[in-house]
């Protein structure tokens, strides 16, 4: 489709042919907004480039809320959850600077591991979505999911020769959220194909663990002694813990 360029157009013809511009270069943003960004510039007396740069970051902004919206919900969240949100007067164990530090997500990018370890009613939960959350409004792909419900897609993959496949879509995520880790005993073949999609992950890409055992109790999830020494072996610095 070519839009005719003519001069001298009516006000009527003008914002007709604007409309159809933007439709046609798919700018849903600056469609919606136009009118009241070409009020406010002739009412600020804005030059021409402060008109198109007030367009154009209108656009760039409304995308990028978008993207961050597409992840949030890809990263299938139970629901919503936020750092604003959080009471850290009524969790005083929990430290506010390292939450805040945390949701830079620079271990993310250094594909760190993080544990979030305490009782019920601690916030361990909220605290993992907000932070994923966090990640995915900073263009990280997140992936949350319970423990049970990740062992059982496991063992069905593995039941329909689908293992590799559902191992490495749970491997390219940068972070993987994997809650209530250790609120039930594992059989061998589920902690065994879990310990697989942890190690697939380790050293390339990030897993937030949020769990009520310490790491001194993983032998209520990974019964096989060969789990429990690999995971005694990873360095304490790659486990930021909140408590």
């Amino acid at each position: 489709m070519t839009l005719p360029r003519q001069r001298g157009l009516t006000e009527q013809a003008a914002d007709a042919a604007i409309d159809s511009a933007f439709r046609l270069l798919r700018l849903p943003s600056i469609r919606n907004e136009f009118s009241d960004i070409a009020d406010r510039a002739m009412k600020d007396q804005m030059t021409y480039r402060g008109f198109l740069a007030e367009l154009l970051m209108t656009e760039c902004d409304d995308r990028s809320r978008r993207r961050s919206e597409r992840r949030i919900k890809a990263a299938g969240f139970p629901r919503e959850k936020s750092l604003r949100a959080f009471d850290f007067v009524a969790n005083p164990n929990i430290d506010a600077a390292t939450i805040h530090t945390l949701a830079s997500c620079e271990w993310i990018k250094k594909s760190q591991p993080l544990c979030l370890i305490g009782d019920s009613g601690t916030g361990k939960s909220h605290m993992l979505i907000a932070l994923g959350t966090e990640a995915a409004m900073r263009g990280y792909r997140v992936r949350y999911t319970l423990a049970t419900k990740l062992v059982n897609e496991l063992v069905e993959a593995a039941d329909e020769k689908q293992l590799n496949k559902t191992i490495a879509r749970y491997g390219r995520v940068d972070l993987l959220c994997i809650n209530e880790l250790g609120y039930m005993e594992l059989d061998r073949r589920g902690a065994e194909l879990l310990f697989q999609v942890l190690t697939e992950r380790e050293e390339k890409n990030s897993v937030a663990i949020a769990s009520n055992e310490s790491f001194g109790g993983c032998t209520k999830t990974f019964t096989d002694p060969r789990h429990r020494d690999r995971h005694r072996l990873l360095p304490p610095r790659q486990h930021p813990s909140a408590r």
